[in-house]
């Protein structure tokens, strides 16, 4: 692979892929009018990469998510990093019609968030990005970019910077996936774009392979 492409992204995409969750448990909190304050926090699904999403910006604590969203919403977890490497504090907000999200943190005080992930398909990007947003569309969007190819630990990780939306790199990770089966029923064109190598959006092999954008992490403060 390009050291130079790889030098790009390797840095942000060590701590903040391929994380796994661990048995979680809640943390009771005592909160005041949780319904009123999260049904109107629920309304914004707006993702804006480096500085907030929805009502959760970079400042963002634990305790304000009970404000926000309620505790009852609210499951703490410890999830692992990268192959297994660390762990990480982290909180679910489970929210309903695709606004869910999980917010990873710096520490265990849980007072400052290093990314948001695990995002439901109602959360949007201004250009209207979203999880389940198809390839033809992302190349409406973002242009020809250059993505990883399948089958390792960044596999269908996209180049921003190789895109109309650069200004997003380090602050916004977009990782596509394909349909369902894809690699049975399509096995040739599958290969064609696997492996540690950076492949064009326009390939023609990606077309039967039903991509779609499977995650989203948006950066909020980095992992220093």
């Amino acid at each position: 692979m390009n050291s130079s492409i790889k030098g790009i992204v390797t840095a942000t995409l060590a701590l903040l892929l391929n994380y796994s969750a661990n048995p979680a448990f809640a943390l009771p909190q005592k909160i005041n009018h949780p319904v009123t304050v999260a049904t109107q926090a629920s309304k914004d699904i707006l993702i804006v990469p480096g500085e907030r999403v929805g009502p959760i910006t970079r400042k963002t604590t634990k305790r304000d998510l009970v404000k926000l969203f309620g505790a009852s919403h609210l499951v703490d977890k410890t999830i692992s990093g990268a192959e297994g490497i660390g762990s990480f504090a982290a909180t679910q907000v489970n929210l309903n019609q695709g606004r869910s999200l999980l917010v990873v943190w710096s520490d265990n005080t849980r007072t400052k968030p290093l990314d948001v992930r695990n995002l439901g398909s109602a959360w949007k990007t201004r250009e209207g990005i979203g999880v389940g947003t198809p390839l033809s569309e992302l190349r409406k969007k973002l242009g020809d970019f250059k993505l990883y190819g399948l089958e390792w630990d960044y596999g269908g990780t996209i180049l921003l910077d190789s895109s109309k939306l650069s200004r997003y790199q380090g602050k916004l990770i977009l990782r596509v996936d394909t349909a369902p089966n894809a690699s049975e029923k399509f096995p040739n064109d599958y290969q064609s774009v696997s492996g540690d190598s950076t492949f064009s959006s326009s390939n023609p092999h990606w077309k039967p392979l039903g991509i779609k954008l499977a995650e989203i992490i948006v950066v909020l403060n980095s992992s220093e």
